[in-house]
């Protein structure tokens, strides 16, 4: 997959100046991290993984399309050794554009889920979050109980949700694509459309703050923010947040969509194995804390521990649809929301 011009532009610019920094060879003891994560937490997953192996992380943070800007610009000299970002769509648009190659590990067959791994193993999920439905506890009576249920005419002009661009509904979409096909997923889109309050606007904490302003009576989200805002004060939604409830969809069927963070070695890695070990480090029991917990996320891996504001939200079954399947149909997902009209 192609990124647009203006992006490989700047990327190359900017391949450059980092090349004279890091040359694309191998360094023993060193870690070349691409990265779109930018938590606090992360620090000490950092300084763990140099502790125990001696390995230095050198970082370059940014925007994930950027960084896959940079990566295809900088080619075969590229000083990527992993690549991490959010959303199973762009880790397959990665995989897609040849940005990550296959890894053989048997630690991370062993302690990441087959469902949360990529085709041919080029990228492996290592944290987790949820897209469920919030609701105004004062106005709704019976909110929805499944995914389906947010196109019932019942909830006509109560929905705040984001937009069509918006990766995480990108990939919800194609969930729904995978799991009950392109006819009844346009019918629910179209149907999601016809329900809206307002046209999509914002992230998902804005479709949070749409309940407690009245604006919206019904919001789709990913567990992580609203776990934020009762971990810490998000402005709009921590005041009110005794207003909103909460429904993991489809618990008699499928079970609630789950989306990731994760990563993948770079197609050109100069320290392929130190990349490898970093991955392998990433499924470790105290790293699983570390990155689940910068987010307020669920760990990947089984048993480990989730934070207190993540455990406020109660157990659920989770859908575990292989999500290499689900971002197959991710450009189908777009194509049908361009054809029902969802902005």
């Amino acid at each position: 997959m192609n990124v647009s011009r203006a992006m490989m532009t700047t990327a190359a610019t900017a391949a450059i100046a980092v090349a004279s920094a890091w040359p694309a060879i191998a360094q023993e003891g060193e870690l070349n991290l691409y990265s779109s994560r930018h938590y606090d937490t992360d620090e000490q997953l950092y300084s763990d993984f140099t502790e125990q192996t001696g390995i230095t992380i050198n970082r370059i943070e940014g925007d994930a399309d950027e960084l896959m800007a940079r990566m295809e610009a900088e080619g075969a000299n590229s000083p990527a050794d992993v690549f991490i970002t959010v959303d199973t769509s762009r880790l397959h648009r990665a995989s897609e554009a040849g940005l990550l190659q296959s890894v053989e590990s048997e630690v991370l067959e062993e302690r990441i889920p087959a469902q949360y791994q990529g085709e041919d193993n080029e990228w492996f999920g290592f944290s987790l979050r949820s897209r469920i439905i919030f609701y105004d506890k004062n106005d709704v009576e019976n909110p929805p109980q499944t995914y389906a249920a947010l196109a019932d005419d019942a909830y006509e002009g109560m929905i705040c949700i984001r937009s069509s661009t918006n990766t995480y509904n990108q990939t919800l979409l194609a969930s729904i694509i995978e799991n009950q096909g392109e006819e009844a997923a346009r019918e629910w889109a179209q149907g999601v459309v016809e329900n809206m309050a307002r046209d999509p606007q914002g992230g998902d904490t804005d479709q949070l703050r749409g309940i407690v302003s009245g604006e919206c009576d019904i919001a789709v989200s990913n567990t992580y923010y609203f776990a934020r805002a009762i971990a810490e004060q998000v402005d709009g939604v921590s005041d009110g947040i005794d207003q909103i409830g909460w429904v993991f969809p489809n618990q008699d069927t499928t079970g609630a969509h789950m989306n990731l963070s994760g990563g993948g070695v770079a197609v050109n890695a100069p320290n392929r194995e130190n990349a490898v070990a970093f991955l392998e480090y990433l499924a470790s029991d105290s790293a699983q804390q570390y990155f689940a917990a910068g987010n307020n996320e669920y760990p990947a891996v089984a048993d480990v521990e989730t934070t207190e504001a993540v455990d406020q939200l109660g157990e659920f079954t989770a859908d575990d649809v292989d999500l290499a399947a689900v971002a197959e149909h991710l450009a189908t997902a777009q194509q049908i929301f361009n054809e029902v009209g969802w902005e």
